[in-house]
């Protein structure tokens, strides 16, 4: 199957021009921008929500509390449903229904191709189903309807296939010893994996930790995001309907400071929560923990680039997703050179995004996740222009309704600043001027993040030069956010530990036995 890549969204819906039929909405000033899409009413999604109860044991139901609470539809702010509050007790009848179904199910006992033949029916269905289930992400999270159907559910099938290419693939060594000794290995599940998924790419996220989870065999408890719990209750449930036994997959929606699953294991999450989850796995049983925990990326544009390519690519990568992106480009360091010429294409290139409903066609940004992370993008706004950096477009909310905001430029931005230092998760694009590359390295190294860097050259040296010296976990060459099943992700220092996607994933669900059988007159050796 072709690659699926989130990177091709730079040429399908982030066009350079308007397309044929679609205005322009490049403005004559800072905040010249058309809210004609935001004021328009709402389109009504294609889709009903079937599926707001907690999954547990293979059955929805109700929190034991009785409690529910309201997810938003970011475009308007309006209640899309009520959904089952799990806390403590939720938790632990789905960690005890996750525990039986390993210890005592058919799960982890069941031949890896029968594992192989379930998650292949299971990628067929989402596949059959990708409009609705794209549909219900779009509007439980207010990204594109064209990058979750076109790109993210695809990309969400090409995982489950991949990983169901894996399962009877995991297999362990024999080892030559000094003696005789016959000495093996095996690769073993770890049991039960409690996985909490943010609320950026809930899709996404829930393939790529539940998908070599399974893989290996475990069973899983997994916590949703309160933003966004609906698709992972609608793949769950097609999940079940492939055949996946009871008990092997369980969600439970819920806060985080009562749902805290019992057997933790594996979060996309933010630094003060990673923080949390250690703190938690040391105070219980050392538990295994991996951590992705978001990043504060440098897209670096050398003096030889293409600058309107460069202006294209930085935009995207910083605004893509709403800016809602743990690997975002949001240190964006210019070349002296050619930093005057970028400022203003870049510029440019804001003022002429359009923003509004995403259900809408031609529309390349939709609204913020909720109010606390719309709050928080204004507050570093000001932050930016209290700091002395340039607000060069932007820099307020976008229409009346809804968590929109406008897409915003800062120029003449310093190290020390905190829109430099913190990750905004916001379409907030800060742009930084150097003069060498020995500089560049150290100031894009000069940060507690370490998720991932994009670099701008035409020169292969330089490139080269730049791979090997960022402190990161993805280093893009003239591209950026090329996402692929078989390539890891994951990061340095604070941006958090292990690695999501490919081969490397499936060492965070097995442990290593080492197996040694004394030989009797051996042959050989």
């Amino acid at each position: 199957m072709a690659t699926r890549r989130i990177s091709s969204l730079l040429s399908r819906s982030i066009p350079l021009l308007p397309r044929r039929g679609q205005k322009s909405y490049l403005g004559r000033g800072i905040y010249q921008y058309s809210t004609a899409a935001a004021v328009e009413d709402p389109i009504k999604p294609p889709v009903d929500v079937e599926y707001n109860k907690l999954l547990i044991n293979g059955q929805f139901v109700d929190a034991a509390s009785g409690k529910t609470f309201p997810t938003l539809d970011p475009r308007t702010r309006e209640v899309i449903t009520h959904v089952a509050e799990g806390d403590a007790e939720d938790i632990n009848r789905a960690v005890a229904a996750a525990r039986k179904a390993f210890d005592e199910g058919p799960w982890p006992k069941m031949t890896a191709y029968e594992r192989t033949k379930i998650m292949l029916r299971f990628a067929d269905l989402v596949e059959k189903h990708n409009d609705e289930i794209a549909a219900l992400e779009t509007w439980d999270n207010g990204k594109l309807y064209e990058q979750s159907a076109e790109i993210e559910v695809p990309m969400f099938v090409r995982l489950f296939r991949y990983y169901a290419g894996w399962a009877d693939k995991i297999h362990g060594l024999t080892i030559p010893a000094d003696g005789p000794y016959h000495v093996q290995t095996l690769h073993e599940p770890i049991g039960v994996a409690g996985q909490i998924i943010p609320w950026n790419f809930p899709l996404l996220m829930f393939a790529w930790k539940v998908g070599p989870a399974l893989a290996c065999g475990n069973t899983v408890v997994l916590k949703t995001a309160e933003q966004t719990p609906l698709s992972a209750l609608l793949v769950a449930k097609l999940f079940h309907e492939a055949g996946l036994p009871p008990g092997v997959l369980n969600v439970v929606s819920g806060f985080g400071p009562t749902a805290w699953c019992g057997s933790l294991q594996s979060y996309g999450c933010g630094q003060d929560t990673g923080k949390v989850v250690l703190e938690l796995s040391a105070k219980s049983n050392l538990k295994p923990v991996t951590l992705e925990l978001g990043g504060k990326s440098p897209f670096i544009v050398c003096e030889d680039a293409d600058v309107d390519k460069a202006v294209e690519l930085a935009h995207f990568a910083l605004f893509f997703n709403q800016g809602q992106c743990c690997c975002a480009g949001s240190r964006t360091f210019v070349h002296e050179k050619v930093y005057d010429e970028f400022l203003e294409k870049a510029k440019a290139r804001a003022l002429k995004r359009s923003v509004g409903d995403p259900f809408r066609a031609g529309i390349e940004q939709g609204p913020q996740i909720d109010e606390e992370q719309f709050q928080k993008i204004l507050k570093y706004i000001r932050f930016g222009t209290e700091s002395g950096a340039t607000l060069e477009t932007g820099g307020d909310r976008f229409g009346t309704k809804g968590y929109y905001i406008q897409p915003t430029v800062f120029s003449d931005v310093k190290d020390d600043m905190l829109i430099a230092k913190d990750e905004i998760f916001g379409p907030v694009q800060t742009i930084l001027k150097y003069k060498e590359l020995d500089e560049v390295i150290r100031r894009a190294n000069t940060t507690r993040y370490g998720l991932a860097a994009g670099v701008f050259t035409q020169n292969l040296d330089t490139a080269n030069t730049l791979t090997r010296a960022l402190k990161v976990g993805t280093v893009w060459i003239n591209s950026f956010d090329t996402f692929d099943a078989t390539i890891p992700f994951g990061g340095y220092k604070m941006s958090g530990q292990g690695r999501e996607k490919g081969e490397y994933s499936l060492k965070n669900y097995l442990q290593v036995k080492a197996v040694v059988t004394e030989l009797k007159n051996p042959a050989w050796l």
